[in-house]
């Protein structure tokens, strides 16, 4: 059982702080990437909220960490890039991810997938190049179309979620079947028909 050990202020200062983290280090993350013109895509939550605020800021939901896509060819640029600010770059179980600085946590760090390639083999679809993004501000991030093909690729509860919030906003619809595979439009196809899950 877990103990209660912040109330009040405290707590919501924490809340807070949590929120405030995960944006900083978004900003550096892509400020860097920028800087050193080491072309990226930002994707997951982060890109999610983005999307999603266009429509209706109600429906944005936080995120606990940064998920970004990069050319395998170029990781060298981006550790170069991002230890400049910080970051300390790790692999471990073919898991690419930059930490924090020495004292972070593998689950609030930097996650990279690589463009063209499967995340995991049972996947049906690679990573989607990153050389047609949008802006979110000054960040790249992957056009609406491609951020939804990693969802349905991914099919997490959390890819799931994402897709039916979506949906619920009217962003996604049937004629959205046409844009994937037999595979991914299967699996959209069941969001669609079960929007409440």
């Amino acid at each position: 059982m877990v103990e209660i050990k912040y109330v009040g202020d405290e707590l919501w200062d924490r809340i807070e702080r949590a929120v405030e983290n995960v944006k900083d280090r978004l900003k550096r993350v892509t400020g860097a990437l920028n800087a050193a013109k080491v072309p990226y895509a930002v994707i997951g939550g982060n890109a999610v909220q983005h999307w999603v605020s266009q429509v209706d800021e109600s429906v944005v939901r936080n995120t606990r960490d940064v998920d970004i896509i990069l050319n395998r060819m170029e990781l060298p640029l981006a550790i170069a890039a991002l230890e400049s600010v910080g970051f300390i770059f790790r692999q471990a179980a073919g898991v690419s991810i930059f930490l924090d600085g020495p004292n972070a946590k593998a689950r609030d760090a930097v996650h990279v997938v690589f463009a063209g390639e499967k995340v995991r083999e049972e996947y049906p679809e690679a990573v989607p190049q990153i050389d047609e993004y949008a802006l979110m501000e000054d960040a790249r991030t992957l056009k609406l179309e491609a951020l939804v093909r990693m969802k349905l690729t991914s099919n997490r509860d959390k890819d799931r979620v994402h897709v039916r919030d979506m949906i619920s906003i009217g962003m996604i619809d049937e004629t959205w079947l046409e844009l994937y595979s037999p595979e991914l439009r299967e699996r959209l196809k069941q969001l669609l028909d079960d929007p409440e899950g």
